[in-house]
């Protein structure tokens, strides 16, 4: 069941939206202030939010721009302001749509499952593959195990995510520099020459040559390459 939280400090309005998107199977919970949304918002599970523009403590425009920082998922503002720069101000700050009050329930339930429905097959779009075959490897990224001709090789956490990124990248040339900042991040202790050792490792263990690799091309003065 599919649950949406609506921020909302006018409790007639909230208790309307929840009877309507209940009886349309939804689960829903209410909260009355910015500050209670955020906690909610942030610290548990929601498939979508209804925010209320003008809440006490933190304002709608605020906390939606506050949940977008750690949270995707559909945010439909719902106000009786209806000027140009309100909407703008709230796309800005991540908001997906706006429903002006007074509203048509039937109306709100529909865009609820419109949303809903275009995030699911934007993530299902998204969703990387579970395993990547390409010759003699498998990778399998859910169990975070490599294999090669059938037999498993161990891999260390940075060595197994260097290799699943070149691998779901294939024929692309990357710098050391952005395997480096991409594996590790921008604030990692080290060089690029980590990058050039963690190579070294993966090749001696899926290469049946590791100087004349099959999977991991070397384009020299450039980078790396994931040759499919």
């Amino acid at each position: 069941m599919k649950r949406i939280l609506i921020i909302e400090d006018e409790i007639e309005i909230a208790e309307l939206e929840r009877d309507y998107l209940e009886v349309n199977g939804f689960q829903c919970d209410i909260v009355l202030t910015g500050n209670e949304g955020l906690e909610k918002a942030i610290n548990e599970s929601y498939d979508l939010i209804l925010l209320d523009l003008m809440l006490p403590g933190i304002d709608g425009f605020a906390l939606c721009k506050e949940i977008r920082k750690v949270k995707d998922i559909p945010i439909l503002m719902v106000t009786a302001r209806k000027e140009d720069i309100d909407i703008i101000r709230g796309l800005d700050r991540g908001a997906d749509d706006f429903i002006a009050k007074p509203f048509n329930p039937n109306e709100l339930v529909a865009r609820v499952k419109a949303h809903l429905s275009r995030y699911e097959r934007l993530v299902s779009r998204n969703q990387p593959k579970k395993e990547i075959q390409i010759r003699g490897l498998l990778i399998d990224q859910e169990a975070r195990r490599v294999f090669i001709n059938g037999e498993e090789k161990i891999f260390t956490v940075k060595e197994f995510d260097l290799l699943t990124f070149l691998a779901l990248h294939p024929n692309q040339v990357f710098s050391k520099d952005h395997l480096f900042e991409r594996i590790w991040g921008i604030d990692a202790l080290g060089d690029t020459s980590t990058v050039t050792v963690h190579i070294r490792k993966i090749r001696e263990k899926i290469e049946q040559d590791p100087s004349n690799p099959e999977f991991i091309e070397t384009v020299w003065g450039v980078g790396y390459r994931f040759k499919k």
